[in-house]
């Protein structure tokens, strides 16, 4: 069934759903152009999130040529949406949750919104029973922005092709180079390559054969890139790479289970990475 798109977008809001290391920096880059709500059911992570835009906004706007909007935080989900052209969910990746985030979306967003999940490893066609019209479901994986700017976009297996037509044309104008996954892909285009060379490090320190340190500065060396894997994975959150590579191992058993075993470690003793300010380092200060 075709699905109506959303109209007005320069007057609506983006709503993000969750405020962490990635949901405010999505939440950063669409309010270079427009207002933006975040939900979170910790009043404190949304206050967070929007002192992190509120810094980071008038540089980044100015990047991108845009014109900065505002940005908002509610603990109450169906204010976040109310109006929004463009809903982003940005939670945890257990499938469950992200099943009960949709079907709650699917009933307070507008008709007309576009139901998006920053999900790393579930494809939304896992979870579009959940909504009445998957026309409008599909994944829209961030990186790291606003210095990795790169987004996949792919179809929920039945979302409508004028969606991902209009977001093609629309993300560009936030600062986000959006490509598009042309088949269902677990781990989408970048992230199946990154989730290799990510595992491997892994399984060479799992293995006792180096240590992130030394894996970090000969990635240094021999790529000329400013940070290693091991420094990637603390920014991203080690409770979110286990979960990540939990999922990889239910899709295939064969996975070597070393590397989800040294990560293990660092989340049961809280070492998170940046946001806790320990993980495979231990430099970390409070910063974003």
């Amino acid at each position: 069934m075709p699905f109506t798109l959303p109209s007005d977008l320069s007057f609506r809001p983006v709503a993000v759903i969750g405020a962490g290391t990635l949901g405010r920096r999505i939440a950063l880059m669409f309010a270079t152009r427009g207002d933006v709500r975040i939900y979170d059911p910790v009043r404190q992570a949304g206050e967070e999130a929007v002192d992190f835009v509120a810094r980071h906004l008038p540089e980044t706007a100015e990047r991108v040529g845009g014109t900065p909007g505002t940005v908002t935080a509610t603990t109450e989900a169906a204010a976040a949406v109310a109006g929004a052209w463009l809903v982003v969910e940005a939670v945890p990746e257990r499938l469950e949750l992200k099943r009960e985030i949709f079907a709650e979306l699917d009933r307070t967003a507008p008709a007309d919104a576009i139901l998006a999940s920053n999900s790393s490893s579930y494809p939304t066609g896992r979870f579009a029973d959940a909504v009445a019209r998957p026309e409008r479901l599909l994944n829209m994986h961030f990186y790291m922005p606003p210095r990795q700017s790169a987004v996949d976009l792919m179809s929920s297996g039945h979302t409508d092709r004028a969606v991902l037509d209009l977001l093609l044309r629309e993300l560009p104008r936030y600062g986000v180079q959006p490509f598009e996954a042309r088949r269902e892909s677990t781990g989408f285009i970048f992230n199946r390559i990154w989730a290799a060379i990510k595992r491997e490090s892994l399984a060479v320190v799992a293995e006792g054969v180096s240590t992130p340190q030394d894996v970090d500065r000969m990635w240094q060396i021999n790529t000329g890139l400013p940070s290693g894997p091991f420094r990637q994975m603390d920014k991203v959150g080690l409770d979110v790479v286990l979960d990540i590579e939990n999922h990889y191992a239910e899709e295939n058993p064969a996975l070597p289970a070393g590397p989800r075993e040294l990560l293990r470690r660092y989340v049961e003793a809280g070492h998170l990475g940046v946001k806790t300010g320990r993980g495979f380092y231990d430099d970390y200060r409070a910063r974003d």
